[in-house]
């Protein structure tokens, strides 16, 4: 039996995932050139990953030789939980509230695979969840499931920016999508709030900069010059998501409850600093919030609690 878009969207539905784009897999010609201007002005910060493998984010093809299609999904993870910022806490940003999405995401995507290959043992495909050398905010644009917003994060429409993208890269042929129009229009609200003034141009992002990299990635000090600007954000920020009309106005609760808040949306400043490593380990088994070790969250945590 042969594949179609309808009975791939029915099995990824049935499965948990929120939206589903086709794209053909083109040279990524455009965008791997804005990449490009973009690690030239060393906005990359710390994560050298990223000047790697431009050759496979430009062309799929040399991932999954034979590549014809590429599915963007997208997994929605937003709760109604708020921050409640109590004094001498740190704000834990939404997407490390649950589970880590990764564990989340791969399963799911394994059971996709799985399924789409019984109906058709031809399917082959490879699979990726931010953690390879594939631009999933691009394909996720060609797609059509969203258009880039000003903060650079992927917005839907009808759901807004709140979920992650994974992305599978198949010998499939399928219908495409046509991507959709900006819907940003004239609207600043989250460059006119970013705390470290970080998004320094529309859809362009200066990681040296942003509260996220400063605070997970960042393996380094935090700069003095950022010094009561971080909002008490002690992992990764929201700041850009929480403000725009897009996620005001239709944010919708996940159904997936491996998101829900495994404990507080923030965390005491002073428990930090006097944790162990090995309850880190145990408290954050599961958590994205192990990815900064727990020197990196310590220093965060110092870094919120020194006037």
């Amino acid at each position: 039996m042969l594949l179609t878009n309808e009975i791939v969207i029915e099995k990824a539905r049935e499965i948990g995932f929120d939206l589903i784009g086709f794209s053909k897999a083109d040279i990524l010609e455009k965008e791997t050139g804005n990449l490009n201007i973009w690690l030239e002005k060393k906005n990359q910060a710390g994560m050298k990953y990223m000047e790697k493998n431009i050759d496979k984010r430009k062309d799929v093809d040399l991932i999954l030789p034979g590549a014809k299609s590429v599915i963007s999904l997208g997994l929605n993870y937003y709760t109604d939980h708020q921050y409640t910022a109590e004094p001498g806490t740190g704000k834990i940003s939404r997407y490390a509230w649950g589970k880590d999405y990764h564990l989340i995401i791969w399963d799911k995507l394994e059971l996709l695979e799985e399924e789409l290959k019984i109906i058709d043992p031809a399917f082959e495909s490879l699979s990726y969840v931010d953690t390879g050398p594939v631009m999933d905010k691009a394909w996720a644009v060609k797609g059509g499931i969203g258009w880039m917003g000003k903060h650079t994060n992927v917005i839907n429409k009808e759901m807004g920016s709140w979920f992650f993208i994974a992305t599978l890269i198949t010998n499939y042929e399928f219908t495409y999508n046509t991507p959709v129009a900006d819907f940003c229009g004239t609207c600043t609200a989250c460059i006119d709030a970013c705390p470290t003034k970080a998004i320094v141009d529309e859809y362009v992002v200066d990681s040296n900069r942003c509260i996220s990299y400063l605070t997970i990635e960042n393996k380094g000090d935090i700069m003095q010059e950022f010094k009561d600007k971080f909002d008490n954000w002690i992992f990764g920020c929201d700041v850009c998501q929480d403000v725009c009309p897009w996620n005001t106005k239709f944010s919708e609760v996940t159904p997936e409850p491996d998101f829900q808040p495994l404990a507080k949306t923030e965390l005491s400043l002073d428990r930090v600093m006097e944790m162990k490593n090995e309850e880190f380990k145990k408290q954050f088994e599961i958590s994205p919030i192990k990815r900064a070790k727990l020197r990196g969250l310590q220093r965060n945590a110092e870094f919120l609690r020194v006037k």
